[in-house]
């Protein structure tokens, strides 16, 4: 059982490379968009080797700063080597249809804070466009700290730069360029922060866990350190792997690029699930038994959860070996 969507036809309107890596979709709406708060994204269906997939991406800036308010837009990565959702994607071209659910927000923006540390790495920065954005409008205390392995990877730097250059204020906007020998260093980041700060995160998993260390460690309040992530390859090599859930007579195997969410609803189960990138913790399942190591991918169990293995995000962790499930839902008669 999902989380309810409500699905839509979109289709692709216009399409853009922003970085070398990174392309730009406009999609339209025959009856115009939802309105959405920064923050929000949309779910959309793939069809990645045949079989449909279901892959979230964030909206960028506000409904009706383009010249019509009849689209959303959307940044994918192009990862190579990635489970096909983002190759599906860049596959599109102008006139293709897919569908899309209505907007979703689990990064909400607290616009009560006295000021705002915004730190992106990469395409993490799709998310954080339209809160500096709207921030910056309402003439709010805001920080941006983006990072990527080279200047040509900065997507959104030039609207980044107009709604940040403030002359009165230093250090509005900061990059961080690795390939040039720059790296941001996130304790001082947190040291630098105003009090009663509010940071906002969005990158890949190891570096939110370095976040986190450098936030608690500068004496900041958890409560105020906000986040969203764009997943992580894990630390295993992703390899076929034996599923049981014994409550509905099943034993499948996933494939090495198919996720186990993906397989079971595939196979008739019903499970419970809404981000599909292992923040939210709904579609958390308990283990029964496992026979060799499971690869937690989530940012959901705390490490202590991780290491017990009596829970497993089913979104994005993967097994080496084999895994036994349980599950409170019934196939469909």
């Amino acid at each position: 059982m999902k989380a309810s969507h409500d699905w839509t036809e979109a289709r692709v309107h216009a399409l853009r490379d922003v970085t070398p890596t990174v392309r730009e979709f406009t999609l339209q709406l025959p009856g115009g968009v939802v309105p959405y708060e920064p923050g929000s994204h949309l779910q959309v269906q793939l069809m990645v080797g045949g079989r449909r997939h279901t892959r979230a991406y964030s909206l960028i800036g506000a409904p009706g700063e383009a010249s019509s308010p009849e689209f959303y837009r959307i940044a994918v990565k192009r990862l190579d080597a990635g489970k096909g959702g983002s190759l599906a994607m860049w596959q599109l071209v102008v006139g293709d249809n897919l569908r899309i659910s209505a907007p979703q927000n689990h990064f909400p923006l607290d616009l009560t804070a006295r000021a705002y540390w915004l730190v992106a790495a990469g395409v993490g920065i799709t998310p954080l466009l339209g809160m500096a954005q709207l921030l910056a409008k309402r003439g709010a205390q805001v920080h941006l700290a983006y990072a990527a392995r080279s200047a040509d990877e900065l997507a959104y730097l030039a609207p980044l730069q107009a709604c940040l250059a403030n002359p009165q204020q230093t250090f509005r906007l900061q990059t961080f360029v690795s390939s040039e020998g720059q790296r941001m260093d996130l304790r001082e980041l947190a040291r630098q922060a105003p009090p009663n700060c509010q940071l906002y995160f969005c990158g890949p998993s190891p570096m939110l866990t370095d976040a986190r260390l450098a936030w608690g460690s500068a004496g900041r309040d958890m409560a105020d350190l906000r986040y969203e992530t764009f997943g992580t390859s894990g630390r295993l090599a992703p390899q076929a792997f034996r599923v049981m859930v014994p409550r509905h007579g099943l034993d499948i195997v996933v494939d090495a690029v198919t996720g186990l969410l993906d397989t079971l609803e595939q196979n008739g189960i019903q499970t419970l699930s809404d981000c599909r990138r292992g923040e939210c913790g709904l579609c958390a399942m308990d283990v029964l038994q496992i026979k060799g190591e499971i690869d937690h991918r989530d940012v959901f169990l705390t490490d202590e959860e991780k290491a017990s293995n009596r829970k497993i995000c089913v979104c994005v962790s993967r097994v080496v070996g084999e895994i036994t499930l349980e599950t409170a839902y019934r196939p469909e008669s």
